[in-house]
């Protein structure tokens, strides 16, 4: 019963959790990612595009709550996600014409087009902090758990309880379809096929016909798909504070390059490494080994390696290991 007691912890603190939080941050990898593959550069307004996508978002989700529009036992949230893709969409469309176009036609340097993405990141954090506030904002609704932990302890007879929570399970649903879609878009449609042709060889693809302006287009709304996604099953699973996608755009990034950049593959693995990685390096094994050990090697510390107010700090060291010793990643991207 010990051992079982044991599996239902490491399963309810950190294989859930880690599971959850690596499909946030796997789709926003493959953001990252994507940008990275097909307009060669890295995109630091990412976090922020995830943040601004999330409060259009939560805008329409309240707009949807006062009209006493629900979604039953699910998040009215998931109603809103397309409204929120679509202006999120918009406004990065708009952002590539504006301030993207110009230094992609004077052929500049990648180095540029992360400077700039820096200055837009501010304008997006900007923006969302005037329109929405800087506080933490609530707008998940429906039920909050599949099965809580007493209820579990119930049914088992088990000391330890497993609580699965509704946005967690969500999270994961949401995460296999919409990265099943990319990847039937990338591998069986014309304008995928164009987008990895472009990655590939730009000068070929151009050659070949391919419009390039489209594949941006095509490339941005994408993104801007994924961003929302990534952001509002975020803000949902924890809570929604414009800083904290600033914050997250460190594993993100990690995720994309312990992978491999330009690799969308990479990139959902590299979100389930980081993830795992935060979540077990930040957990208190205390309980778990306190089931496993016999009473007199029971720990009296908390066997923490790490505090979660440094959880980040986890996806820097994994970062600054694979910069010095894979930069290409673990399945050989462009080299960072």
């Amino acid at each position: 019963m010990d051992f079982l007691n044991a599996l239902v912890a490491l399963a309810n603190f950190v294989f859930i959790p880690a599971i959850a939080y690596g499909s946030q941050l796997a789709l926003g990898a493959l953001g990252v990612t994507l940008i990275y593959g097909i307009l060669r550069f890295s995109n630091f307004a990412h976090g922020d595009t995830m943040a601004i996508g999330t409060m259009f978002t939560i805008l329409v989700t309240w707009g949807l709550q006062a009209l006493g529009v629900s979604f039953g036992p699910l998040p009215t949230a998931l109603l809103a996600i397309p409204f929120g893709i679509v202006l999120t969409s918009l406004l990065v469309l708009g952002t590539d014409r504006l301030v993207y176009r110009f230094y992609r036609e004077q052929k500049a340097k990648p180095v540029i087009l992360v400077i700039v993405s820096m200055g837009v990141m501010f304008i997006y954090n900007g923006l969302t902090r005037l329109i929405i506030g800087p506080g933490d904002q609530n707008f998940a609704d429906g039920e909050r758990f599949l099965i809580s932990a007493r209820d579990f302890k119930t049914i088992t007879g088990l000391d330890e309880g497993l609580a699965l929570k509704s946005t967690q399970a969500i999270t994961v649903v949401v995460a296999i379809l919409v990265v099943a879609l990319l990847f039937w878009v990338l591998n069986h449609t014309r304008t995928g096929k164009s987008m990895r042709a472009y990655s590939d060889n730009e000068d070929l693809a151009l050659l070949s016909g391919i419009n390039p302006e489209r594949v941006v287009m095509v490339t941005w709304i994408i993104v801007a798909a994924l961003a929302v996604v990534a952001g509002t099953l975020y803000g949902l699973d924890k809570s929604f504070k414009p800083f904290t996608y600033f914050q997250i755009l460190l594993p993100i990034f990690a995720s994309a390059i312990v992978g491999g950049l330009g690799s969308p593959l990479g990139a959902i693995a590299g979100g389930f490494i980081i993830a795992f990685s935060e979540v077990g390096i930040t957990y208190a094994w205390k309980k778990v080994l306190a089931y496993m050990l016999p009473e007199s090697l029971e720990p009296s510390g908390l066997v923490q390696l790490l505090s979660t107010d440094y959880k980040f700090a986890v996806s820097f060291v994994i970062l600054i290991i694979v910069l010095l010793f894979r930069p290409t990643g673990l399945f050989k991207g462009k080299s960072v």
